[in-house]
């Protein structure tokens, strides 16, 4: 207010935790903040997560990186919620190895080496670099404008996050399967990197989700 008495929004007791967040959707131009573009993606998937075009449906004016590396944080963020999910039963035990398929054995990027790790550990380093590069002030010091030699090294995340659906799709079918059904997480990450041409086609090994038609199948051990 304009005396500088501070508004404070208090939740009935009793409220639901979906009700927590229903306030009125606010127009992107209108969004006076450096955290306008974060807002905005947020805003939209809570109107329908399922509605993956109007989610992906760039802002006029929008600067394309900062569009591509919030929609990537976006991304991380939810993904924590199928870790967390995979924990119950994707153990260093059982899931020995980062698999898809048994064509493909994926090698995990944190250690000073490529190596081989189990899943749940491959799930936690991948999450865990991705936010320190995204945070990172060196390579994305503004949320508003961003260089394209920082840009270009979302590719890699997205490659490294991509074969945690794989993972879990192929090795944890029920996990992947209700966790999909609620946030449409992985058909969205596979519009949006096939959108904007992040990952080639060849690496989307999972089938479409809306038919189960294989987009590709290829033999080989990739590193990160």
């Amino acid at each position: 207010m304009a005396d500088g008495t501070q508004i404070l929004r208090r939740n009935q007791p009793g409220s639901r935790a979906k009700d927590f967040c229903r306030w009125p959707d606010e127009p992107f131009e209108e969004m006076d903040s450096t955290l306008a573009v974060q807002q905005f993606i947020q805003q939209t998937i809570r109107r329908d997560p399922a509605n993956l075009e109007a989610i992906l449906k760039m802002p006029e004016a929008q600067d394309e990186g900062v569009w591509k590396y919030e929609h990537l944080r976006q991304f991380c963020m939810e993904l924590n919620g199928l870790a967390v999910r995979l924990q119950s039963e994707c153990k260093p035990e059982t899931c020995t190895q980062m698999t898809a398929t048994e064509q493909w054995i994926f090698l995990c990027a944190a250690h000073k080496t490529p190596k081989e790790c189990p899943a749940i550990d491959y799930t936690r380093h991948t999450l865990d670099g991705a936010a320190c590069l995204l945070n990172s002030n060196k390579y994305f010091p503004s949320r508003v404008s961003i260089k394209e030699s920082s840009v270009a090294k979302l590719g890699s995340v997205c490659r490294r996050v991509y074969r945690i659906f794989s993972h879990a799709y192929f090795h944890h079918r029920a996990i992947f399967d209700a966790f999909e059904k609620e946030t449409h997480l992985c058909k969205r990450f596979t519009y949006f990197v096939t959108k904007y041409s992040i990952i080639s086609k060849e690496i989307l090994i999972l089938p479409k989700l809306d038919d189960e038609t294989p987009i590709t199948q290829t033999v080989g051990e990739s590193e990160a």
